[in-house]
């Protein structure tokens, strides 16, 4: 009985150590990671567009457009060629001409109220009556423009270029004209109540930090 015992015994282990071998290896658990692109198409835009507040006219040639009364309140106009264009009357309140080439515009009697015309060219173009309040143009091109009896109260010139413009009887209340450059500008008759001057070359030539000679005689 004690042989047979033993030998159940050696069976109960071999068939326990067969089976371990012939168990299936476990499988390792892999991990797919899905990532999801989205691809935003964005409009072309349309230079044909009817001027209209908002409309997106950024990058469009309008060169010599005529644009009288038109209402463009707001809109984008980025970077557009509007050399020699007609914006007689027109209502530019709040919109966005950064970059944009005005060279020879006739922006008499428009209203830019808080618009962006920083880094603008915009020489020789005739703003004569415009309404430039809170206006930024900084580091904008107005060499030779015509900005007389026009309304700058607030606006933000820095680094602005007025060389030779005509500045006869414009507000100049409250402006910034920090670093901008007005050899040779005239500003007879100019409104200059607490402008703001530094590092400013007055017309004739000499910069300084305190209030210019209206022109280049003194």
């Amino acid at each position: 009985m004690r042989k047979q015992g033993s030998l159940l015994v050696v069976l109960t282990a071999a068939c326990v150590a067969l089976f371990a071998a012939c168990a299936p290896a476990p499988v390792p658990t892999t991990t797919t990671t899905t990532t999801t692109t989205t691809t935003t198409t964005v409009a072309p835009v349309d230079c044909t567009a009817t001027p209209a507040p908002y409309v997106n006219l950024s990058g469009c040639d309008l060169t010599g457009a005529n644009l009288t009364g038109a209402n463009l309140t707001g809109a984008n106009l980025t970077g557009a060629n509007l050399t020699g264009a007609n914006l007689n009357d027109a209502n530019l309140n709040d919109a966005n001409l950064t970059g944009a080439r005005l060279t020879y515009a006739n922006l008499t009697g428009a209203t830019l109220t808080g618009a962006n015309l920083s880094g603008a060219r915009l020489p020789y173009a005739n703003l004569t009556y415009a309404e430039l309040a809170y206006a930024n143009l900084t580091n904008a091109n107005l060499i030779g423009a015509t900005l007389s009896a026009a309304t700058l109260g607030n606006a933000n010139l820095t680094g602005a270029d007025l060389i030779g413009a005509n500045l006869t009887n414009t507000d100049l209340i409250f402006a910034n004209l920090t670093d901008a450059n007005l050899t040779g500008a005239d500003l007879t008759g100019a409104f200059l109540i607490f402008t703001i001057w530094i590092n400013t070359t007055c017309p004739n030539g000499v910069r300084q930090s305190t209030q210019c000679p209206p022109t280049a005689a003194g």
